[in-house]
């Protein structure tokens, strides 16, 4: 996938993955990070000993919410960049599970289909996104998602066939 597409290549590739991000390895110091910025310091995230004791995972592990906010990371090394957007704007979700929990330590990384592209408007695109966040050497993703953002443009680049 090239670095770079024009506003008027995004409907072309709709259907198809767009890009797989980089790797990122969620550690304990990124979960307490969170933990402490979030006010949710649930031990299963942050006491390492009493949840290799007492919780199913044998260990710590990430916030849902710390590997959802992880997709801004991965779209930004994933994804091509619009040529003539001059802001991307995060719209929300239409559907998203936290399928299995990320061990503090495991690398994940996000896979980008483009489901869908519509002009909104005459300087709004709005991209949906299938997104899986992958698990480095596990079977289930850590979550799925159907992401919405929409990119904005000066009205003059919108393409004339759309």
């Amino acid at each position: 996938m090239p670095k770079e597409i024009s506003l008027a290549e995004v409907k072309n590739l709709v259907g198809s993955e767009i890009g797989v991000s980089d790797w990122i390895t969620v550690d304990q110091t990124m979960i307490d990070a969170f933990a402490k910025s979030t006010l949710d310091d649930q031990f299963i995230h942050t006491d390492p000993e009493r949840a290799k004791a007492e919780s199913p995972f044998g260990g710590t592990i990430a916030h849902g919410f710390l590997t959802l906010s992880l997709l801004s990371a991965m779209n930004y090394s994933a994804l091509p960049k619009i040529r003539e957007q001059t802001l991307g704007i995060n719209y929300g979700f239409d559907k998203l599970h936290f399928v299995s929990p990320v061990k503090s330590g495991a690398r994940i990384r996000g896979h980008f289909t483009l489901a869908e592209a519509r002009f909104r408007g005459a300087a709004m695109l709005m991209n949906t996104y299938d997104v899986t966040v992958e698990i480095e050497d596990e079977k289930k993703p850590a979550l799925t998602a159907r992401w919405i953002t929409i990119s904005q443009f000066d009205p003059e680049d919108r393409p004339e066939d759309d």
